[in-house]
């Protein structure tokens, strides 16, 4: 077994196999996989930021980026949406379970859900976005402010109820759910098109192969599989497949390992005494981080100096690190925990 590390942060451990003590069951069938991103045919807009790919019309190039807050826990599984994602950021929250921000801007998706609350987190992570919408279902009074004194709009669906769905056989607090057209058309005066945060290229960089990364989250492990015949990573929560509930497997054209540094409070987040997880990502922030794409791992460092200008990814040998063209799945990882790569 060889070992290594990312900058002597989360370590990566080749070769290993990983266990999962909290896998979810899978399908009773086996699941689709995510759509292999593909130009769409007839193409009548721009580049969609998001994902480098062609956009299916002109009015996408106008709308702004649009977050919706995900539940991960696993009673809130499965969830609806987030293979229509252009990028989808898994966090981590207090007691160690994680909540995803699925950014919606080249496609759409009929329901998204379960929405839970807001986190402080989510402003580092969507400034970079320029001025997009947050979804979420409230959140605690200093975190709403915070948000309410940023660039991002807050649309609370305590208060914006109209377009809120209930899916039958869901149960509070995990049966919140809407259309990503309806949460638009809330704001619909808001024309702000996200510059791209991302490179992209067709062209491979050199790296070393990857079949697999796994990260051993305390509450779940997610566990990435490449999929030569698609050219995409494959979720798994440990063994099982992570599938939504219109039956298909998440997936993406790229993972990004981000390690950062986390730090507890001052706020509670809950009456269990689960305190506030902060993230410094854009002040005169750095760390490091693994790009996999293609089959391979680029490894390197994350840095960015403020709210507005996107994270940027060079390698180890200082070159910055260009993605597939499709959507990207970025993993915020602390640095307690372990990163796993199978070559």
């Amino acid at each position: 077994m060889r070992r290594r590390g990312l900058a002597g942060a989360a370590a990566l451990v080749a070769g290993s196999t990983l266990v999962a003590a909290c896998s979810t069951p899978g399908p009773s069938a086996p699941p689709r996989a995510g759509p292999h991103p593909r130009p769409h045919p007839g193409a009548a807009g721009p580049a969609c930021p998001l994902t480098g790919l062609p956009s299916p019309s002109k009015t996408v190039s106008t709308r702004p980026a649009l977050a919706v807050k995900v539940d991960n826990y696993r009673a809130a599984r499965p969830q609806s949406g987030l293979d229509s994602a252009d990028i989808v950021f898994e966090e981590p929250v207090e007691g160690g379970i994680t909540r995803d921000v699925a950014v919606f801007q080249c496609a759409d998706a009929a329901k998204v859900g379960p929405i839970r609350s807001a986190r402080n987190i989510d402003i580092g992570i969507l400034g970079e976005f320029g001025h997009p919408l947050l979804v979420s279902v409230g959140g605690i009074d200093p975190v709403l402010s915070n948000i309410a004194a940023s660039p991002i709009t807050e649309i609370d669906l305590r208060t914006d109820s109209s377009v809120v769905q209930n899916p039958p056989g869901r149960f509070a607090p995990y049966d919140t759910y809407a259309a990503t057209g309806a949460l638009r058309a809330l704001r619909p005066a808001d024309h702000t098109r996200p510059a791209a945060v991302f490179s992209y290229s067709r062209v491979v960089p050199a790296g070393t192969p990857a079949a697999s990364v796994a990260i051993t989250y305390p509450g779940s492990d997610a566990v990435w599989t490449y999929d030569p015949a698609t050219r995409q990573y494959l979720r798994s929560y440990g063994t099982a497949p992570d599938v939504q509930s219109d039956g298909v497997r998440n997936s993406a054209a790229n993972v990004i390992v981000q390690v950062v540094q986390v730090t507890y409070g001052p706020w509670l987040e809950n009456d269990q005494g689960g305190l506030e997880v902060q993230a410094n990502l854009y002040e005169d922030a750095s760390g490091p981080a693994a790009v996999f794409r293609n089959g391979v791992e680029i490894t390197g460092t994350w840095s960015r100096n403020s709210l507005g200008q996107p994270t940027s990814f060079v390698s180890s040998s200082g070159v910055p690190i260009e993605l597939q063209p499709g959507r990207t799945w970025v993993e915020l990882v602390p640095t307690s925990v372990p990163v796993t790569v199978t070559p």
